[in-house]
């Protein structure tokens, strides 16, 4: 993978590192529900992604601020946004980090 791919993966996870489940206090990139990020020369992305419980309330407004924001990254063209359940998000998933932050360890 070339050094451009791979400066655009990092621009993508410091922005999906700004994204927040309003009843957590930990953004969704340490929660785990970031399952992939894979971007194509042309600037095309697709994240697949899940949610701590497929009828989260603020569903609507998660994958709307990462569309939002991924979008606003220098380089990307298109974002697609894949919500999946499979595998189902447990707290095992989270990194120490935000285990550490909500008090887990």
């Amino acid at each position: 993978m070339n050094n451009q791919f791979l400066e655009l993966e990092e621009r993508i996870a410091a922005v999906l590192k700004t994204v927040y489940d309003p009843e957590i206090p930990v953004d969704i990139y340490n929660l785990g529900l970031i399952y992939g990020v894979n971007c194509t020369e042309n600037g095309e992305v697709e994240i697949t992604m899940t949610l701590t419980a497929p009828n989260c309330p603020a569903a609507d407004y998660i994958l709307e601020d990462v569309k939002m924001k991924v979008s606003a990254v220098q380089g990307v063209a298109f974002v697609e946004i894949n919500l999946v359940f499979e595998p189902e998000w447990d707290k095992e998933m989270m990194s120490e980090e935000a285990k550490l932050e909500l008090g887990l360890l």
